[in-house]
């Protein structure tokens, strides 16, 4: 009997390690491998051999990986060479998953990771190489076609729109209340931040705009709207992504474009206090705060979504159940059946059709104002943030357990 592996990549969820005990649990059914082992810090650490038995690991140990936010296995970000220029990194890959009797290569990973899963199927094929490779979505930003969300966003969500509602009453106990700005992750794309539409006390959303990438942003308009806000009620809340753009594509923040990663993605961060600043020159009000969400949207097990973390399982199981049936270079997708009474199914898309694209969010789940979402949104993500997950403590904190 053969063995397989799976491997972590890109930014983390808070339920990536979900899909890996899924696929664990679902060969300890179908004793479809000998051994499962866990690639390192992706496929970059498994061209130097950082590759471990999870086979071996305990049950208890196992359960609490379920339950343990952020990339347990470890992450990267490396971009393979495309396939026909051919480069050495392939043949020592193989070497590699032949070495250990891998038989298919399990990718948990967003975009990028897709492209990643195509290239090497596809190398495997032009070879003649029997090894399969299968991706498992995952991304917060909720951004891969074909798919009707991805595992993590549903957390995030969550997160977001728990985070709304904490700091917009703690931005309303004053006579004189101010303007708060919230700034959510998405470079590209709206997702998140759209999410915030969820956060409502007395069924009234506490945001009084939301700025996404896919509105064309205007400057002076979003001044004028907020000091009208302003005057008319004496506080505003904002939510706000990252990667909000002007009419000629830019990024609107003073601090677009930082760095890059390996994949020629901007690094952004910083929008929210650039637009506090802009409030400030105004002079309409000296009291403005901005605060950035960061890295808790996608690591904040202690809020999230159960429904995210069972979804991110089966995912998982399903994977391991597509490759038990011989499939080669494709995601697992999720599809939504209903809303009303909630319910998905899964099935599998070719993993270069994922690659590389982007799901925006849809233009006409935007209001023709530009600055906030429609119901029809609303509806979309409330499902997806159903439920919270039970927890173990220890030290009256919660138990987790990593590898990397």
């Amino acid at each position: 009997m053969s063995n397989c592996i799976i491997a972590q990549s890109g930014g983390p969820t808070s339920v990536i390690n979900s899909s890996v005990v899924g696929l664990l649990n679902a060969n300890e059914e179908l004793k479809t491998f000998e051994k499962v082992y866990g690639g390192l810090n992706g496929i970059e650490g498994i061209l130097n051999r950082n590759i471990i038995d999870l086979s071996s690991v305990s049950d208890e140990e196992i359960n609490n990986f379920r339950f343990t936010p952020s990339s347990g296995l470890g992450s990267c970000r490396y971009k393979l060479k495309d396939v026909e220029s051919y480069d050495e990194e392939y043949e020592k890959l193989i070497s590699i998953l032949r070495e250990y009797d891998i038989k298919t290569f399990f990718y948990v990973g967003g975009n990028d990771s897709m492209d990643t899963i195509a290239k090497l199927s596809k190398y495997a094929k032009i070879n003649n190489i029997d090894i399969t490779f299968i991706g498992i979505p995952k991304t917060i930003d909720n951004d891969l076609k074909f798919t009707d969300h991805t595992p993590g966003f549903g957390s995030a969500a969550k997160f977001i729109g728990t985070a709304a509602l904490e700091t917009y009453l703690d931005a309303s106990v004053y006579i004189n209340n101010g303007i708060f700005i919230l700034e959510t992750m998405g470079r590209d794309t709206g997702w998140l931040a759209a999410s915030a539409c969820l956060a409502k006390i007395d069924n009234k959303p506490v945001a009084d705009f939301i700025y996404l990438p896919e509105a064309e942003f205007d400057k002076d308009k979003f001044l004028k709207d907020v000091k009208e806000k302003f005057e008319e009620q004496n506080k505003v809340f904002i939510i706000v992504s990252e990667g909000i753009r002007d009419k000629e594509g830019k990024f609107v923040s003073e601090f677009e474009c930082v760095s890059q990663d390996t994949f020629g993605h901007a690094q952004l961060g910083g929008v929210s206090n650039y637009l506090r600043m802009l409030i400030l020159e105004q002079g309409f009000t000296t009291r403005v705060k901005a605060l950035e969400l960061g890295i808790l949207q996608r690591c904040a097990m202690h809020c999230a979504s159960d429904t995210d973390l069972t979804e991110a399982y089966i995912a998982g199981k399903m994977a391991l159940k597509y490759a038990a049936e011989g499939e080669n270079g494709k995601m697992v997708s999720i599809n939504r059946k209903c809303n009303e009474n909630y319910e998905v199914e899964y099935s599998l898309i070719e993993a270069d059709k994922v690659a590389n694209n982007v799901k925006y969010f849809p233009l006409d789940w935007i209001n023709p104002e530009g600055n906030f979402v429609t119901e029809e949104a609303c509806a979309y993500f409330e499902p997806l943030i159903k439920d919270m997950p039970n927890l173990t403590f220890e030290g009256n904190l919660p138990k987790f357990k990593v590898f990397n």
